[in-house]
């Protein structure tokens, strides 16, 4: 039954075939495994503990040691496997805080290279699965210490580490970025400067209704990923879509910031480049703007968004997770520039390029369809006394100190976005500000209502799951003085029934299909006696059939 669970868990990785284990040979000296585990019920579906041992005991004799990447806690203490473990934990599904790389790469090439190394020394790798992190270390440490191409390494472990036709070995964005950072600070000198970051702006094109943007980043030596900010909705500035010259008002300290059209910048102190292409000015063309500074400790950032549609009962329905990580030192192209990296820039994203929920490509209904987070560098005078930190990777003979381990016990995740996913959550009042930060409605333009104050950032659906969309007021289907509504439906596989707009001049017979319930409540609850001229039960024998939750009002012209 064990081994069944194991095969189930291990799913699309490689299976060694000698050991049976959840483990595979990325070069001679490289080993990816599952994390393995010494208690149950983890070790009944996953790698345990004194099997691997005694697996690298046979194979390798006293010449294996583990470098372990889990934040949540390795499953195993150190005693069971010698004390050969190097501890270099950060949050799965995420890249590493690259002040972490050097030593992880120096330290891996110190056990297979070293003066004192024996011949036949292999490394050890796992995190969870064996796939994100432990690909992320295995790829770096194969370009920045052999000199493979990202390519050949990614490619290299896909094929050994996953089963032909179930993906990539590393397949979530940011870590991708991640390798590809690696590439450029091994081809600069491994000079890597640290430095505090202030996120700016955050400017959004396409901006769905109720999403939440946050900034977040890494505390605890890269253990622990922190929310320094969630933006609220006084923090929004919306860009109106009658003037497609506008731009955002200008900073406090009188900064211009980055405006939504294809110009430059304008006499700006944040030498910003070209404005992201693809953002357009509109109603969801939007700007967060911070009420204080949200300061970073580190050069890495992760913007983190969730979209909610609001139910009933005091739940709320999670329709979209998603975010993205990167470093400002490499966008600001430190490595290239003696690492002297510039001191702001503006980094771009698409939606699709985003990282989805858990490491997948998932990611809900869309939220936005483009971001660009505004940055700068947090200056000496303002900056922590160590900062800017200059990390090389240390040098053969040198100590390389490893971070310190979590609770090998623990199996808390390290950071909530680490086990964020679709579904219903508790309404909370102190989330009211912050779910609404995005609402399009609170701008005035919705229809005004007395409860309206409830329905902000609500997304509307019709009784088919159409997303309704309220325009102009007018006099179109909505009725005189009231918006008109247009329906998006879905396909939701339901067969197709014909929905004919009515028109000025509309002949004998055509048909209006109710938008929705509301509008057709009076005449649902009206008696068979009460119908137009008083047409009684018999007659609705030849009623002709509708859709579930639609009238079909016949109009006699």
């Amino acid at each position: 039954m064990a081994s069944i669970l194991r095969q189930i868990v291990a799913g699309p990785r490689q299976k060694h075939p000698e050991a049976g284990l959840d483990l595979c040979y990325v070069t001679d000296n490289i080993i990816a495994t599952s994390g393995p585990s010494s208690t149950f019920p983890q070790r009944a579906y996953r790698n345990p503990t004194d099997a691997l041992v005694k697996f690298l005991d046979y194979k390798h004799g006293t010449h294996w040691a583990i470098w372990e990447f889990r934040a949540e806690g390795t499953g195993y203490p150190d005693s069971e496997v010698y004390g050969r473990i190097r501890h270099y934990p950060w949050p799965d599904h995420h890249p590493p805080p690259f002040a972490l790389i050097p030593n992880i790469m120096a330290s891996m090439r110190d056990w297979l290279k070293g003066p004192d190394t024996e011949v036949g020394r292999v490394v050890v790798v796992h995190c969870k699965a064996g796939k994100g992190r432990s690909g992320t270390a295995a790829c770096s440490y194969l370009i920045s210490e052999e000199g493979w191409t990202v390519e050949d390494a990614l490619f290299r472990f896909t094929t050994r580490r996953m089963r032909s036709g179930f993906g990539a070995g590393v397949s979530i964005p940011s870590q991708l970025r991640w390798i590809r950072y690696v590439e450029r600070w091994t081809q600069q000198r491994k000079l890597y400067v640290e430095r505090q970051v202030e996120v700016v702006e955050v400017h959004v094109s396409g901006l769905r209704d109720g999403v939440k943007v946050a900034v977040a980043g890494y505390i605890d030596q890269g253990r622990t990923i922190k929310n320094f900010h969630t933006f609220h909705r006084h923090e929004r500035i919306i860009v109106e879509a009658t003037d497609p010259t506008s731009a955002v008002p200008p900073l406090s300290n009188s900064e211009s910031s980055l405006p939504f059209s294809d110009s430059k910048s304008q006499s700006s102190n944040l030498q910003h480049p070209d404005t992201p292409k693809g953002f357009q000015t509109g109603i969801n063309a939007v700007v967060f703007r911070p009420s204080h500074p949200i300061i970073l400790p580190t050069n890495d950032i992760n913007i983190d968004l969730e979209r909610r549609n609001k139910a009933a009962y005091g739940w709320t329905m999670v329709t979209s997770v998603a975010h993205v990580w990167f470093n400002t030192f490499f966008e600001g192209q430190g490595p290239e520039n003696n690492g002297n990296a510039a001191s702001d820039g503006v980094f771009e994203i698409a939606w699709d390029a985003m990282d989805g929920i858990k490491g997948s490509a998932r990611k809900g209904t869309k939220a936005l369809d483009r971001m660009a987070i505004v940055w700068r560098a947090v200056d000496g005078t303002n900056a922590r006394p160590e900062l800017p930190q200059i990390v090389t990777e240390p040098r053969e003979g040198e100590p390389v100190p490893d971070t310190k381990a979590a609770d090998w016990k623990s199996a808390q995740a390290a950071s909530t976005a680490t086990g964020k996913d679709l579904g219903l959550r508790t309404v909370s009042s102190a989330s009211a500000g912050v779910s609404k930060a995005s609402s399009l409605r609170s701008l005035g333009w919705s229809p005004q209502s007395k409860d309206e104050d409830q329905s902000v950032g609500v997304k509307t659906h019709g009784p088919d799951g159409e997303d309704l969309v309220a325009h102009a007021v007018g006099t179109s289907s909505g009725g005189e003085g009231q918006p008109a509504v247009t329906a998006s439906k879905p396909d939701l596989g339901m067969p197709k029934v014909a929905s004919p707009e009515p028109t000025a001049d509309a002949g004998e017979g055509e048909k209006f299909v109710g938008a929705n319930l509301g509008s057709t409540a009076g005449i649902m609850n009206s008696k068979s006696d009460d119908l137009s001229d008083k047409k009684g039960g018999d007659d609705l024998e030849t009623s002709k059939p509708h859709p579930p939750g639609q009238l079909v009002i016949e109009v006699e012209r």
